[in-house]
């Protein structure tokens, strides 16, 4: 089977450190592809800068565009609202029978997932892939973590190590409101979209 990590966001914007991310897991050989998966609305947040899903999607490819082993996913736009992990997994299953999904979360979702909704019931019945996120991201320097799978609420912790990228997509939302640039923590394609949809602009 195709294994398939599953790599949830807002991606308001998607930035470098996603890509980045996503990318070296399937490096690693954790799993064969990761599907970004665009999430519509999040329930466990409250964003009033989200914009329109269908533009996210479309940053998100034209991110994803240079790797083999990535896609930008719209698969939860079609589901009801707002988006529950339980159900986009049931879902997937549901209409990928030859793919293995796995779930691909930060330590900081981590330390909280008894919030998610039938948490418990995922943990049986999903991998999860955790990358390490911590506070030395904001420090601008990028620092290798190791990466742990948790199946069944027994941890794997990997050799190998992850790098952090100290990029944020508020911190971008925020630069671009100032009429700064944020160009180091974006795909070249992605800023000129957001240049020419003015996005995230004091005037949007």
């Amino acid at each position: 089977m195709k294994r398939i990590g599953i790599f949830g966001g807002s991606f308001n914007p998607i930035h470098l450190g996603h890509t980045a991310l996503a990318a070296s897991i399937c490096d690693l050989g954790v799993v064969d592809e990761a599907w970004l998966m665009v999430s519509p609305q999040n329930p466990l947040k409250r964003n009033l800068e989200l914009l329109d899903e269908n533009e996210r999607l479309k940053m998100a490819q034209l991110a994803v565009a240079p790797y083999s082993t990535l896609r930008a996913c719209d698969f939860e736009f079609t589901l009801p609202r707002p988006s529950y992990t339980y159900h986009t997994l049931k879902a997937l299953r549901s209409s990928y029978p030859e793919c293995e999904f796995s779930l691909i979360i930060g330590e900081d979702n981590w330390l909280h997932f008894d919030r998610w909704y039938r948490y418990e019931e995922i943990l049986r019945e999903t991998h999860l892939i955790v990358y390490p996120r911590h506070e030395q991201q904001t420090t601008g320097k990028q620092q290798p973590q190791g990466l742990k799978t948790i199946h069944h609420s027994e941890i794997i912790n990997h050799d190998f190590e992850m790098p952090l990228f100290p990029y944020s997509s508020t911190e971008i939302r925020h630069l671009l409101a100032q009429g700064k640039s944020a160009s180091h923590m974006l795909h070249p394609d992605v800023e000129a979209y957001i240049k020419e949809k003015a996005f995230y602009t004091k005037n949007e």
